[in-house]
């Protein structure tokens, strides 16, 4: 060891035991970015709370609010690519709850739910939402929640005017259009696993 990492070491040491802002060559040890909340919002309160729920409305609709209490959410690591992070992180979200329990959800549209979501609920009586959408937990939580919101949202819609034909037939085209691109990305990837593989029938003389 040198002397200047000897005296580097001292100085760091003398910092550390006075407390207080510490300095090297004119420098603080510490860092904060300029972008810091305290700075951005001076006179905000930053401390993080759970807004309450709001009221009922009088048309017994689904406000939108999803009581994170009333669910059962566990997190695992994503599948697909992103790296070791995706092998040290759980950012997968699996979302459940029980449907026939949620009196959060309107009880004219939970029935509806119940009759609509037959073949997706487990016998149980929960109900699956998973989002790996990014690699982000808070988003993949945020992201699950909404496309909860977006199932009941759409049941009240389906419950307050039937589809008409023209709207029917515009579903049908758009299914088999994700249909039809859906095979054809599937043959898109069998092709290039295909081309992956060394020739066949090939003889060496």
């Amino acid at each position: 060891m040198n002397k200047i990492t000897r005296a580097f070491i001292s100085v760091l040491r003398q910092n550390s035991s006075s407390g207080g802002n510490s300095t090297v060559l004119g420098r603080q040890l510490s860092y904060k970015s300029d972008l810091s909340l305290d700075k951005i919002y001076p006179s905000a309160r930053l401390q993080i709370y759970t807004p309450p729920p709001p009221p009922p409305g009088s048309d017994n609709k689904f406000n939108g609010f999803i009581p994170i209490d009333k669910l059962e959410i566990t997190y695992s690591r994503s599948s697909g690519p992103g790296g070791q992070h995706v092998n040290t992180v759980n950012t997968k979200v699996d979302l459940r709850f029980k449907v026939a329990e949620a009196d959060w959800i309107p009880e004219q549209t939970r029935q509806k739910l119940l009759k609509t979501l037959a073949n997706r609920i487990t016998k149980e009586g929960y109900y699956y939402i998973k989002s790996d959408l990014t690699r982000s937990q808070q988003m993949n939580l945020a992201d699950a929640l909404e496309k909860l919101r977006t199932i009941i949202r759409a049941q009240e819609a389906a419950e307050a005017s039937p589809p008409s034909e023209e709207t029917l037939e515009k579903l049908r085209r758009r299914q088999e259009r994700a249909a039809r691109e859906r095979l054809q990305l599937k043959r898109g990837r069998a092709q290039v696993k295909a081309d992956r593989q060394g020739p066949s029938g090939v003889v060496d003389f």
